[in-house]
């Protein structure tokens, strides 16, 4: 009778591969910029892992990470990389993943697995949604200056206020990706690589066409707005291209001057927009990309004018104030003061 041995568990730095190179590209087909998150955090906690267990990450074993250590990684995040707590929370989201892909393929390692995604997230107060007025987005938006720069960089702002997009999927826009016949639209590829078509004004499909008359060579499959260089904007090059605009318009409205404006605050400005214009709930969750309309909800949440109009249709209560006397120990008390 022949002796039966049990497969031999892969290593640790076989089960990393394994995870990047077979479920998240080839079984679960994630975008490049996902992949990116889920590397960045486990280079962070292999980094952590090691110097804490004084370990090389190759030698490290599943059965390592225990409910502890991930503990004392996430505040390693939040007390010396000074990591908010949504980011916080985004790297155990990535730790989770691969543990439970880990612990399908180490059944051993199973029981270690289970307590170590025991770690709950960390729970945090929404910081109150920021937006322009219409006004104060218009200024920013100013009048496309003479220099290349300039005009792209005032497409881009129009764009973003346009269609309320991400950064990162206006950055990826393809000249294909637009059309100007008729219904001008631009296609947008939001997160899961859901995409989704979004109108465009007269103005920016006509600033778009000047654009292109100016730039020739953008063709096809070529970015819309690149760089210097060519290639497509950064996330960091928008921010600063936006922030050179609110310095200038905050000279003429000093409003400016007081808010953080970001990218994302313009996709915000275009959603309260969209809401106090009387565009109804679904149709801002399917212009922004929102998989669910509760998001959607909180712009309602955070216009204060909105819920203003809303109380002045509801009748006040008659009541009648009387004015406050104090009694006579009350009065013997103040005067002891």
């Amino acid at each position: 009778m022949r002796n039966s041995t049990a497969p031999k568990p892969p290593s640790f730095a076989a089960l990393v591969q394994q995870f990047f190179t077979e479920h998240l590209v080839a079984q679960r087909a994630v975008s490049p910029r996902t992949v990116e998150c889920y590397r960045d955090a486990l280079m962070l906690f292999l980094d952590f892992a090691g110097r804490t267990l004084g370990k090389a990450p190759t030698a490290l074993r599943l059965v390592d990470i225990q409910p502890d250590l991930i503990l004392a990684f996430l505040d390693h995040l939040e007390r010396e990389r000074h990591n908010a707590v949504r980011s916080r929370n985004l790297r155990l989201t990535a730790l989770r993943a691969f543990l439970k892909f880990a612990g399908r393929r180490d059944v051993a390692s199973l029981h270690t697995e289970e307590r170590a995604l025991a770690v709950p997230m960390k729970r945090f107060e929404r910081p109150r949604l920021g937006f322009l007025t219409r006004e104060e987005m218009l200024a920013v938006l100013g009048q496309p200056g003479s220099s290349w720069t300039a005009q792209r960089d005032h497409l881009l702002l129009a764009m973003l206020y346009n269609t309320g997009a991400r950064v990162s999927e206006i950055v990826g826009v393809r000249v294909v990706d637009v059309v100007l016949e008729r219904a001008a639209c631009v296609h947008l590829q939001g997160k899961g690589r859901k995409q989704r078509s979004v109108p465009l004004w007269r103005t920016t499909a006509q600033e778009i066409r000047a654009w292109l008359r100016v730039n020739p060579t953008l063709r096809g499959e070529a970015t819309l707005l690149p760089n210097r260089d060519g290639r497509a904007m950064t996330r960091c090059n928008v921010t600063q291209r936006l922030a050179l605009a609110v310095s200038h318009a905050a000279i003429h409205l000093p409003s400016l001057a007081k808010k953080r404006v970001s990218p994302h605050m313009l996709r915000h400005t275009t959603a309260m927009h969209l809401l106090q214009s009387g565009v109804r709930f679904n149709v801002i969750a399917l212009w922004l990309g929102h998989e669910s309309t509760n998001t959607t909800h909180r712009y309602v949440e955070a216009d204060l004018a909105m819920k203003t109009k809303a109380l002045a249709r509801l009748q006040e209560p008659n009541t009648k104030l009387r004015r406050f006397r104090a009694s006579d120990s009350l009065m013997r008390f103040l005067e002891t003061l």
